[in-house]
């Protein structure tokens, strides 16, 4: 893998998964072209401390509603990686906190690419969200794959704003590089954890920093993917050529309560802390199988869910978001 040369761009690159695809691409020599909606913000400082950013990261000011915002941040990339979108699992007006950003933001990158000549591949972050809710039953015998999308309409009829953001949002940039000849491939990933670079928390990895401070919102079974491999796939998904359509990115389909007994056998935690996620309730929803065959065939082997789940706590300590 080396990006010497190569100029690519990542939307939304003080993101979680965004942060560290911007770290391995310049690890690997790419030239990145960051696109962030301040530049000034002092959110976006861990992207200016990854090595090689000095010498070949620009950072960009972008805004996922207005068209032509990421014309000059596309210019000369040989690939773009659309990560931007908003995460939120409640909305007071899903429209314009979700739905817009996602779709209108996707096709406004989208629309800068037919710009440029130089651009070859287009990889498009989506989500597990836009695959899964769709009102077929779920038990341990269903294999979801990469044939499986989100209604729209059920989404709607059960509040599934996030979901069906990443629905539409998806959908669209189907559709529209179908029509424009674009060289598309879509990721899927589930509820991503591992370490963070960024120094707030973020959607994902809160997940299990609700399980161990008693406040679990996210319900069972978890859908988990180390954001190493989620970064590491976006990476094989530009460079291999026969790379194409959807690539769904979810190591483990895992219950609450197997998740608890992983984290309690993390030997350096302290008798009360383990003591303390022993009492936890434990209501486990439906479980089912997600394929892996397609991410396998990008070269991405999973993490043990084990590895990711100490290092995202050991990443907790480190940014002083866990005391014990």
């Amino acid at each position: 893998m080396s990006g010497e040369g190569k100029v690519v761009c990542v939307t939304g690159a003080s993101g979680y998964i965004a942060s560290w695809l911007v770290k391995l691409l310049l690890e690997h020599g790419y030239t990145v072209k960051a696109t962030v909606r301040n530049p000034d913000d002092p959110k976006v400082k861990h992207l200016h401390e990854f090595d090689g950013a000095k010498e070949r990261l620009q950072l960009f000011k972008a805004n996922l509603l207005e068209e032509g915002s990421f014309d000059s941040a596309v210019d000369g990339c040989v690939g773009v990686f659309h990560t931007a979108s908003p995460v939120l699992m409640t909305a007071n007006d899903p429209q314009a906190e979700l739905i817009d950003p996602a779709m209108k933001g996707t096709l406004n990158v989208l629309r800068s690419c037919i710009k440029v000549q130089s651009v070859k591949r287009v990889v498009v972050t989506s989500s597990l969200a836009s695959v899964i809710h769709n009102g077929k039953p779920l038990n341990p015998n269903v294999v979801v794959d990469e044939t499986w999308f989100s209604d729209p309409a059920f989404c709607k009829e059960s509040n599934n704003w996030y979901p069906l953001s990443k629905t539409l949002a998806e959908e669209a940039a189907l559709r529209f590089a179908k029509e424009n000849g674009i060289d598309l491939v879509t990721l899927l990933p589930g509820v991503v954890i591992g370490p963070i670079l960024q120094s707030t928390l973020n959607f994902s990895v809160e997940v299990i920093f609700n399980i161990i401070n008693g406040s679990q919102t996210f319900p069972s079974p978890y859908r988990f993917v180390d954001v190493r491999d989620v970064a590491f796939a976006h990476i094989q998904a530009l460079e291999v050529p026969t790379a194409n359509g959807r690539y769904l990115l979810v190591g483990r389909v895992t219950h609450l309560a197997e998740i608890l007994k992983i984290l309690m056998k993390i030997t350096h935690l302290s008798t009360s802390w383990k003591s303390m996620l022993q009492f936890k309730a434990v209501k486990d929803g439906p479980s089912f199988q997600v394929s892996t065959e397609r991410a396998k065939s990008l070269g991405v082997n999973f993490r043990p869910v084990e590895v990711s789940l100490l290092d995202t706590v050991e990443s907790f300590k480190e940014k002083d978001f866990l005391h014990f």
